[in-house]
């Protein structure tokens, strides 16, 4: 069995890091893909994902130092589900990405047009 997703997106947020009971480091981010396809009438339509991204401690630190919101991020980890009861007793669920790996593919656009990075957090 397999739980893999590699997704590559624009950064939505800056990167927020807190530190769990435990002394985890936790780094959230989200990350945007779109895709593009024709409709019935031929005409072009895209449609824009938002992923919630959690990384941990190494991975994290990384992302955290080095990720900006606008840049593009190859995010290689596993789909993880969870639920919860609200404050009001309503039963919610959610679903998040678990980061093993980020590889930094560019720079958000304001912060430079250089060439892309090559760094990668592992």
């Amino acid at each position: 069995m397999k739980n893999t997703v590699t997704l590559v997106g624009f950064v939505g947020n800056n990167p927020e890091v807190r530190t769990a009971q435990s002394g985890a480091s936790i780094t959230n981010l989200s990350l945007a893909t779109t895709r593009s396809f024709k409709d019935a009438d031929g005409g072009r339509q895209t449609e824009t994902e938002w992923h919630r991204i959690t990384c941990f401690n190494g991975v994290g630190k990384c992302v955290a130092e080095h990720v900006t919101k606008g840049a593009m991020v190859m995010v290689t980890g596993r789909i993880h589900y969870s639920r919860w009861t609200d404050s009001e007793g309503q039963t919610r669920y959610g679903c998040e990405i678990i980061a093993e790996q980020v590889d930094f593919l560019a720079k958000a656009k304001e912060a430079t047009a250089d060439e892309p990075r090559k760094r990668r957090a592992k």
